[in-house]
């Protein structure tokens, strides 16, 4: 009979560590009345957290020739540091108990919360991928000799059941991380870990948009643009891919851009719904967003008529919702009256423009200006 120090999915026989094949989880198994065991339960009855620290460094000295002591060992020192709060102590021990167990996704559990707990990303982002490429790989396990196919795949279920809570920490985890990753470079290169490690994520229409604006951020047009496309394959009213698709576009130089600016911002309104009652004020900005694309695309192709109506419904939609939205989309809405000549309306949408501090501003002000200066002398 053995003692299960770990949870875990495979179980050893013996009392030595091993390491399982390709697809299969490692376990850590003490045998009860062993003397690893007996001296484990004299650690555990220890009430004083620093005499059981010294007495699992002298555990380790003592069973050194035993794997999975060993391994067990510097888990259970890696927890009690980081009961201490001495995160780093804690992490150090801990990844010598992986390196003993690396396919330990238990431990990896516990790596990955001593991270976050350091706000370490860079970490929580390798113990993370590590324990979900661990829990994809239970289904490519090699079924054993004499098993039968429903007894296999009624095994790789339960594993994979066992394991479904830990791999949702771990997903959520290396989310977070990259929400919380400044540098866009590395953003990236974090997203583009979780995609294949976390297939099929729920939160992959968040990562999609970490996706784009990152890509956005780094001027990276022709990966921008091929990451859009590819998230509208699999979710074709992605409202930010869509939004973020025209308002790549639309500053595109290259010929047909135009026209692909106008598509995708007429399916991001068709998509926002930004008239229906229960239209929240993201959707409704979202809309907003896209009437002013298709505004700017129209006057981009000298469309300055069909330009006005798009931006009118834009301002509409965007005042008091977004403020440096509504200001981009006056601003646009006074140069298409501007170049129509209506000075009128020029100034009046101008000067409600120019109060709105940000980019937007000062190029506001200096329209406005010469629409003054062309309204004196009209007169």
């Amino acid at each position: 009979m053995t003692r299960t120090r770990l949870v875990v999915l495979m179980v050893l026989s013996s009392l030595s560590f091993s390491v399982l094949a390709h697809g299969q989880l490692d376990r850590i198994s003490i045998p009860a009345g062993t003397p690893e065991d007996q001296a484990l339960t004299a650690i555990s009855n220890e009430p004083d957290a620093q005499k059981k620290l010294a007495m699992y460094q002298d555990f380790l000295q003592k069973f050194s020739a035993n794997p999975a002591a060993v391994a067990y060992g510097n888990w259970q020192i890696s927890q009690a540091y980081q009961s201490a709060g001495d995160l780093q102590k804690a992490l150090e021990y801990g990844d010598k108990a992986l390196a003993g167990s690396p396919h330990n996704l238990d431990i990896l559990v516990s790596q990955t919360g001593i991270a976050q707990q350091l706000k370490d990303d860079t970490k929580v982002m390798d113990y993370s991928t590590q324990g979900g490429e661990l829990y994809n790989s239970i289904a490519k396990q090699s079924k054993p000799e004499g098993m039968s196919d429903t007894e296999f795949a009624q095994r790789i279920d339960d594993e994979k059941t066992a394991s479904k809570s830990s791999y949702e920490f771990l997903e959520a985890a290396a989310f977070n991380a990259i929400a919380d990753e400044p540098n866009a470079t590395k953003r990236m290169a974090d997203i583009e870990r979780f995609t294949p490690t976390f297939p099929n994520s729920r939160f992959q229409v968040q990562v999609a948009s970490y996706a784009m604006m990152t890509l956005s951020e780094l001027k990276d047009t022709p990966r921008l643009l091929s990451y859009g496309e590819k998230t509208l394959v699999t979710d074709p009213n992605n409202l930010p891919a869509l939004l973020l698709l025209a308002t790549t576009y639309v500053d595109d130089p290259k010929p047909g851009s135009l026209p692909k600016a106008i598509t995708y911002s007429q399916k991001a309104i068709e998509s926002a719904k930004a008239d229906a009652p229960n239209a929240d004020r993201s959707r409704k900005v979202s809309a907003g967003v896209a009437h002013a694309t298709i505004g700017y695309a129209y006057m981009k192709q000298d469309k300055t008529a069909s330009a006005i109506p798009e931006l009118k419904s834009a301002s509409a939609l965007l005042k008091g919702l977004d403020d440096q939205q509504y200001a981009i989309a006056m601003y646009r809405l006074g140069f298409a009256y501007a170049k129509l000549n209506k000075v009128s309306e020029a100034r009046d949408v101008l000067q409600e423009a120019v109060k709105i501090s940000g980019p937007v501003q000062q190029p506001a002000q200096d329209l406005l200006a010469k629409v003054n200066a062309a309204r004196a002398k009209g007169r």
